[in-house]
């Protein structure tokens, strides 16, 4: 939570420099207390497992969050039963006249494809279009970062000639950040792509920062403060076994796949794999819902036009 100090006082601007969150005294005065409404289009094939991972890092934080699980109206899952659907999933159409306070997009295995020939790319697009009027805050995930990253900027994705498969080091490149309160300088984050946007496009664009950057693997996640976005292109919400479960999969299936980069002690694919990223995915998400919460306004019906952004 932030801190509540004089709006004078010299130490405000010392804390703001260092990233330390700090609320004026007119945010303080409107502040009121309502359950955060989180919106999740899950595009991931194991949605169960998805809105599990993606639960847990929004659940943790003090603040009250109403998670509403949404899918592409248009396309039918194949490894989540029809069943669970119904029961627990809306559809974009059912939910288009709603506001939310965040909204999270998350990847699909289908990288490889033009984003023009994925099935639900209209669907997908007009959602994108939406959120700029009826979402606070996105948080896009891995594929959805990149084709929220296409479709807003035109930051175009590159097919690698093997798979960043793994967990990488990455650098902190904006320790001011308010959504990198209290990140190393340098931490782990787990990678699992065919696909990679490149620096120099991202460079060339004045209204995207990049917030982390692997040596190995390239930009991690970006920052837009029109429009209130967040671009993740890797999988920071995974759990512990994430990566051995792809990696068992497609050795069964006989595809060519290498042992998971620096993912089992000592490389072994025998011994189970140590999470070196857990406590960093709760400090982002966590770190995101309360920079949500703190700029989001208390009446959802007063979103609309232009976002307000979230780092002042």
């Amino acid at each position: 939570m932030p801190i509540k100090i004089p709006d004078q006082l010299p130490a405000r601007d010392v804390l703001v420099r260092e990233g330390v969150s700090v609320m004026d005294e007119r945010s303080a005065l409107r502040q009121d207390i309502r359950p955060l409404q989180i919106g999740l289009l899950n595009l991931m094939p194991n949605k169960i497992r998805t809105e599990t991972q993606i639960a847990r890092l929004i659940g943790a934080t003090p603040l009250q969050v109403e998670l509403t699980l949404v899918r592409i109206g248009n396309h039918k899952a194949k490894n989540t039963s029809e069943e669970h659907l119904i029961t627990f999933y809306q559809t974009w159409e059912e939910v288009r006249s709603r506001k939310f306070d965040g909204f999270i997009v998350t990847g699909a295995p289908i990288e490889l494809l033009p984003f023009e020939d994925v099935t639900y790319w209209d669907e997908l697009t007009k959602i994108l279009d939406w959120t700029t009027t009826n979402v606070h805050s996105s948080f896009f995930i891995c594929w959805g970062a990149m084709a929220a990253a296409w479709h807003f900027h035109r930051v175009p994705k590159y097919t690698l000639e093997k798979k960043a498969f793994g967990v990488y080091r990455h650098r902190n490149h904006a320790p001011a950040s308010p959504f990198l309160t209290g990140f190393s300088d340098d931490f782990a984050i787990p990678v699992s792509r065919w696909t990679e946007v490149r620096s120099a496009d991202i460079a060339a664009n004045t209204g995207l920062e990049l917030l982390m950057e692997s040596d190995a693997t390239g930009p991690c996640m970006l920052a837009e403060k029109t429009g209130n976005r967040l671009y993740m292109f890797n999988h920071i919400e995974y759990d512990s076994t994430s990566l051995k479960e792809e990696y068992d999969r497609d050795v069964a299936a006989g595809s060519p796949i290498e042992v998971p980069h620096e993912y089992y002690p000592g490389n072994d694919p025998a011994r189970p794999p140590l999470n070196r990223w857990r406590s960093h995915a709760h400090l982002l998400f966590g770190n995101w819902i309360n920079q949500v919460y703190q700029t989001t306004p208390y009446d959802l019906a007063e979103l609309g036009g232009s976002s307000e952004a979230v780092v002042a």
